[in-house]
Formats: structure tokens, C-alpha cells, sequence
């Protein structure tokens, strides 16, 4: 009886985390993108994995799965708010382990199945250093095959009854977010976000404060914004995003309905390759694209950075060993 009863009693999960949502919605950062353990903690429960994050951080994502789970646990299925390459980062390694279902909105499908690279960044939007080195992240195509299942058509995922999946694109074609009806929880993927996600020194501090999609990689400004309002529309209690820490109660309110009401001034840049005409892409990728706009300045203040925390990167590793 007792061994039962030990089995049974919820695990101790160290308390609340920034990035925790609700009590049953946990949240970790993996470099500088979250990821989300929906299902109420306990040895045997059943949970579903919101995104794969950052690549490299699979065995942290499972660690913390086992932490709220038990041993040996794994998802009834992994959802993908989008399938840009820091939240898909870990899924091939996490999908060794764990034989599960992955869903994503359809029109994430053709980047997801090795048939078309997302549209490029824009790196000469956003001013800052995340911005500037946007040019070297990786648009795919990635290929996880018929391991990517199409979410069904009216939002409803069947391994979470409760939630539904909401089609908010604009950073992506197929960006999804997730809304529980019953207490106005919202995970938003990176439809908006709660850090300045553009600079590096704000996602180093993770200052709360409310922005619109990360702009290097918005290919449609206008889907972008009526994806801020309708979220908006639904007033969570609630929210966790791809980028900074979670939020809830009246600063969440006043946050969003900002933002939404001042999506142009505050998120739209005032040029760029996407902000007056946005990408076309369908269910097989890319059909149509603006014309690029140049960012010889933006690429040369990024390898700048970019050398310089290498060189940070390397220092500290040689500074330990000595």
C-alpha cells in the first residue's frame, strides 16, 4: 500500500519557474526558446510536449519530463506551434526514444517534409543582435517524413480533449496557438512574445515586456498582426510564449491588448522584405516572394557578433581548464 500510494503521489517539481503556465502547464527555456510539458504532474500521468526546442537539449527535455512524470515516461504526442529550426531543434533525437505522433498545421507540412525551405530571414529589420545574425540560422528544408501528422482541420487534437489549436500565422504559414477554453490558458508559440526577441541583451536578461513575432523571420506582417488581435480577442488569464518568460493576470491584459492595439507602431518595421508584401506559400512551400532587400550592413555587424561570442565561448572554456 504504501509503495502504491508513493507511485501515485504527485512528484515534486521544485516549484514554480518562470516559464511555468498554470499548475499543469510547465515550461523550460533551452537556450532561448521554450518548450512546454501540458498534463499534471505526477509518476504515470499522461502529458503532451509542446515544441522540441533548441537543438542539443533533448536529454534536458527529457530529464525535466521525468522530473514531472516519472521515469521512463514519454508524450501521447508532440505538437509544433511552427517548425522554424529552434523549435524543432531537438525532435530527431527526442523521436529515437519516443514513438509518438507529431502534429503540425498543414501548411507547416512542406517544411517539415523536405519539400521547401521556409522563406529567408530579413535581417536588416528588427535592430539588434539576434536580428543581425539571423542570416545564418538554418531554413531547411528539414524531413521528419510521416512523422509529422497534419493537425485536423477544426483545431481539435485528440491526445488533448481539452485545448484546441488556433491557425495564427504570420511569423509562419502555419503557426498554430493553443487555448484550453475552461480557464483561458493560451500557449502562443511566437505569435507574440514576452522579450525583446530581436536583441541579444534582452534575451540574455529575459526583461518581460510584449512584442510582436520575432521580425527577422515574419514573412507576413498583416496575418502577424490579426494573429496578436485574436488572441487578444480570447482574454487569457494565462500565457506562455516560444520567447521570454511566462505571464498572467492583469499584466498579461494590459500587455496583450497593447499590443494588439498597437501592433503597426510597436512590431511592424517601417521597411523591409516582408512588411509591404508578405511571402505566398501554400500546403507545397514557397510560391511567391518578394524581392530581397540588401543586408551587406546587417551581415557584417552579425559576424562581428557572432565572432565575439565565439570568442567569449572559447575563453570560458579555456579560463575553466586552467
Amino acid at each position: 500500500m504504501e509503495t502504491q500510494l508513493e507511485l501515485d503521489a504527485p512528484v515534486d517539481t521544485g516549484g514554480k519557474t518562470p516559464y511555468d503556465v498554470t499548475a499543469d502547464v510547465a515550461g523550460i527555456k533551452t537556450l532561448f526558446v521554450n518548450v512546454f510539458f501540458i498534463g499534471t504532474p505526477g509518476h504515470g500521468n499522461h502529458w503532451v510536449l509542446v515544441d522540441a526546442g533548441f537543438m542539443g537539449y533533448a536529454s534536458q527535455i527529457k530529464k525535466r519530463a521525468e522530473e514531472l512524470f516519472g521515469p521512463g515516461t514519454k508524450p501521447d504526442a508532440i505538437i509544433l506551434t511552427h517548425g522554424h529550426a529552434d523549435h524543432v531543434g531537438s525532435l530527431k533525437a527526442l523521436l529515437k526514444d519516443w514513438d509518438v505522433p507529431v502534429y503540425a498545421h498543414k501548411l507547416e507540412l512542406p517544411f517539415l517534409q523536405g519539400k521547401s525551405s521556409y522563406p529567408p530571414p530579413d535581417p536588416a529589420i528588427g535592430g539588434g543582435g539576434m536580428s543581425y545574425m539571423s542570416w545564418v540560422f538554418p531554413i531547411g528544408p528539414m524531413d521528419f517524413g510521416d512523422q509529422i501528422k497534419a493537425l485536423p482541420d477544426d483545431g481539435k487534437i485528440p491526445e488533448l480533449p481539452d485545448w484546441r489549436a488556433i491557425h495564427t500565422p504570420g511569423h509562419a504559414p502555419g503557426h498554430i496557438s493553443l487555448f484550453r477554453d475552461k480557464d483561458r490558458t493560451l500557449i502562443a508559440g511566437d505569435a507574440f512574445v514576452t522579450t525583446n526577441q530581436n536583441a541579444i541583451t534582452a534575451v540574455a536578461t529575459q526583461r518581460e515586456e510584449f512584442h510582436g513575432p520575432p521580425a527577422y523571420f515574419t514573412c507576413d506582417w498583416q496575418a502577424a498582426k490579426q494573429s496578436v488581435q485574436k488572441l487578444n480577442n480570447l482574454n487569457p488569464a494565462a500565457a506562455g510564449t516560444g520567447h521570454g518568460v511566462s505571464v498572467r493576470g492583469l499584466d498579461l491584459s494590459m500587455g496583450l491588448n497593447k499590443l494588439a492595439h498597437e501592433f503597426e507602431a510597436r512590431s511592424i518595421p517601417s521597411e523591409g522584405r516582408y512588411v509591404k508584401q508578405a511571402a505566398i506559400t501554400d500546403e507545397n512551400g514557397i510560391v511567391d516572394m518578394p524581392a530581397p532587400t540588401s543586408f551587406h550592413v546587417a551581415r557584417a555587424i552579425g559576424l562581428g557578433i557572432l565572432t565575439g561570442v565565439i570568442g567569449y565561448a572559447i575563453w570560458s572554456v579555456v579560463k575553466q581548464n586552467d
